[in-house]
């Protein structure tokens, strides 16, 4: 650092860069009372925040997107594409001319038949969607949401699998979805990360690379929160510091920063100073957030906050507590969503039920559904629904044929499919109450409208208010975006 840039800092240099200080956000708010603030849109203004909110490319239908995850691939046709073929061939072989250019992930083709089904399937609300019977809450907000029968894929293993659903690459160092549409609207949220993790269960495969920002600025990665103490980990002061004294220390390191901001202009170091700035101010505004005492008690019941874990052995459903742990998920991100955070992800693991799979999906199911139901409910009831896009998928689906991986009893699982699954989307601009895509009499392929993870991801942008093709970054000589070099928005969705 050269000691000269301090004494050739003029009164224009402070207030350029103060705005990058620790006040920034009270100085905008000044400013932007007395109608002295730049449109959003305008870049100069990007570069003193980069989280600063920016103008889409056309009106959008959603504000806010809670994604849903549930690692591992929960079964499509025993939750939400009945096959009654598959009881009356159970046992079967399937036709070599369907499994010849196939990979599985465990199943041997020379053994492999057919599994059947023991779920129930019954029609729910005006639209008459069909539902498991491990689903009546979600079910009873059919009319709230449109399933899509029809997703593909080209991943069948979980990790490049979740990255593809969640990067549109099955490989590492890409930016994940909510970074994206961090990167091309900005954050809403003063207080508060544009984009937020929330887990349960025992860990993804992918880990953090589900929420990174890959090649972009670090300021648009996910930031994961914990659902009960301290929300984000040595967020508190440690003991023997006061507010005033990391007040002071943090002004000091802001100054540093801005100082080698100017003379190398690298823009991790505008997303570091971002960075300390939001994480002073999310000191006061997490503990807020996942204080539910101001939550009626109804409220609470609606989402099973309290629940206990069912007396039901399940080896993948992430241990005890799953049950509160998800419930108080679902309703943090409907308080998320409140404050103005943009993305939020909720991940569960895991549904790869390779065996077991009657305790284990019940498990699972047993503890999504009434939470899930219930966030549904209360944000269509708060006016939030039309604006707050709620996706529920995963990385691909589960074979109409059995498995057995570890001896049980024969066929007691179902493999890897990335051929045809299914997920359900509502709210933020999707037109409801209808089924989208058809497969096959079992299952195995897609026989009408295929949407593959490059339409769901240019669909997503879109009702955003993003044209897919235009939301890029350069990065090493090449323009970058989310739906790689595919992708067409899948119109049937929309509203």
């Amino acid at each position: 650092m050269d000691p000269n840039e301090l004494i050739k800092l003029t009164r224009r240099d402070f207030l350029t860069t103060s705005a990058s200080g620790i006040g920034a956000l009270a100085f905008a708010s000044l400013l932007n009372s007395d109608g002295l603030l730049a449109d959003e849109s305008n870049p100069s203004r990007a570069t003193a925040n980069p989280l600063a909110p920016k103008a889409p490319h056309f009106a959008p239908k959603a504000k806010a997107c809670i994604f849903i995850f549930m690692e591992g691939a929960p079964s499509q046709m025993d939750l939400f594409d009945p096959k009654p073929k598959l009881n009356e061939l159970h046992g079967q072989k399937l036709p070599e001319s369907l499994t010849k250019a196939v990979r599985f992930a465990f199943i041997q083709k020379e053994s492999a038949v057919i599994m059947g089904s023991p779920r129930k399937f019954q029609r729910h609300g005006q639209c008459g969607i069909e539902f498991s019977d491990l689903l009546p809450h979600i079910g009873s907000c059919a009319d709230d949401l449109t399933l899509i029968r029809s997703m593909h894929t080209n991943q069948f293993n979980h990790h490049p699998g979740q990255l593809m659903m969640n990067c549109g690459v099955p490989t590492f160092g890409r930016p994940t979805m909510g970074a994206w549409i961090n990167y091309g609207l900005g954050s809403v949220s003063e207080n508060l990360p544009g984009y937020v993790v929330l887990t349960a269960g025992r860990g993804t495969s992918g880990g953090a690379s589900l929420w990174s920002s890959g090649f972009l600025p670090s300021n648009y990665q996910g930031v994961l929160f914990r659902n009960q103490g301290d929300p984000v980990l040595n967020l508190s002061n440690p003991p023997g510091v006061s507010a005033e004294m990391q007040h002071y220390g943090l002004d000091a390191l802001s100054d540093l920063n801005r100082i080698r901001q100017k003379a190398v202009g690298d823009p991790e170091i505008a997303s570091r100073i971002s960075a300390y700035e939001l994480a002073f101010r999310m000191q006061t505004a997490t503990p807020e957030l996942i204080d539910l005492s101001g939550e009626s008690p109804r409220t609470l019941e609606a989402y099973g906050v309290d629940r206990e874990d069912p007396p039901l052995k399940a080896d993948r459903g992430g241990g005890p507590g799953q049950y509160r742990a998800f419930a108080r998920n679902c309703l943090l991100a409907r308080r998320l969503v409140e404050r103005g955070v943009r993305f939020i992800n909720i991940y569960h693991a895991s549904w790869d039920h390779h065996s077991n799979l009657n305790t284990e999906l019940a498990f699972n199911a047993g503890m999504a559904d009434q939470p899930i139901a219930a966030l549904l409910k209360d944000l269509k009831q708060r006016g939030l629904l039309d604006s707050t896009l709620v996706v529920w998928g995963s990385e691909f689906g589960r074979t109409p044929l059995g498995e057995n991986r570890v001896g049980r009893e024969p066929n007691t699982g179902r493999d890897h499919h990335p051929n045809a699954f299914s997920l359900w989307m509502a709210g933020g601009g999707i037109k409801s109450g209808q089924i989208i895509g058809e497969t096959d009499e079992i299952g195995w392929n897609i026989t009408k409208d295929p949407i593959h993870i490059n339409d769901f991801h240019a669909t997503i942008l879109h009702l955003f208010g993003i044209e897919h093709t235009r939301l890029t970054y350069r990065f090493q000589g090449r323009d970058f975006r989310l739906t790689d070099v595919a992708g067409e928005v899948a119109k049937k969705l929309l509203a």
